[in-house]
């Protein structure tokens, strides 16, 4: 049974370790690099007259705010003349060019984000509550419709991370490979890498699925033993 667990927590969270090694093992700075992540996302942003974006560095991690119209990139991509800081400036440049394509995937997870968020909050505290309210009321009936309350949410947003995928390929393979081959941006020969780097920035909604549908599957088995 151990060793069941132990091969479901590395089904479950291999996807996200890889996307880190792939991020980290291509991080290195390359001195005959034209520019930094920073620069050539603001280069693509005025090359592509995307109105009304900028870009800028943040704590928060690299993703494009389609309410503020602003690429952001972390410190290391941001200063990066790194494979990685290229391809996720371009990854994210992505983005913005599908909302200024007017494009319905991306149209329609902007919608369900806050939505999403706000049940997904709401969950994770019914769900922690719930054994509490089990103890006081000693009754099953509350227990059962809170649960229910409580993995809907988890549940919700690991769909929403599934239907992001489509969107984050296209970011990456039809948006920012593309803009990165024919603008010579990347050497010839780096392009393997870079493929696999935007691989991995396109599977991290996915891996994030994986992870919640791993939580999905620790609180349902943790309130049906209740």
């Amino acid at each position: 049974m151990i060793w069941l667990f132990a091969l479901l927590l590395l089904a479950v969270f291999m996807p996200s370790f890889w996307v880190r090694w792939v991020m980290r093992r291509h991080a290195g700075d390359i001195s005959d690099m034209p520019g930094t992540g920073g620069e050539l996302a603001e280069h693509l942003i005025e090359r592509f007259e995307l109105e009304g974006v900028s870009a800028e560095m943040t704590e928060l991690g690299d993703h494009y705010d389609p309410q503020s119209k602003m690429v952001r990139l972390s410190e290391e991509n941001w200063r990066g003349k790194s494979l990685t800081a290229v391809a996720i400036a371009a990854h994210e440049v992505g983005h913005a060019i599908q909302h200024h394509q007017n494009d319905a995937r991306l149209n329609a997870r902007t919608k369900l984000v806050p939505i999403v968020n706000l049940v997904g909050q709401i969950s994770v505290g019914v769900v922690a509550v719930a054994p509490i309210i089990g103890l006081v009321t000693r009754h099953p009936v509350p227990i059962l419709a809170i649960a229910v309350i409580g993995l809907s949410g988890l549940l919700l947003r690991m769909l929403l991370h599934l239907v992001t995928l489509p969107t984050e390929w296209d970011a990456s393979f039809g948006k920012a490979l593309p803009i990165l081959k024919q603008g010579n941006y990347i050497p010839e020969e780096q392009e393997f890498a870079v493929r696999r780097i935007l691989r991995a920035a396109a599977l991290t909604y996915a891996a994030a699925a994986l992870a919640d549908a791993f939580n999905l599957f620790r609180w349902a088995a943790i309130l049906l033993r209740r």
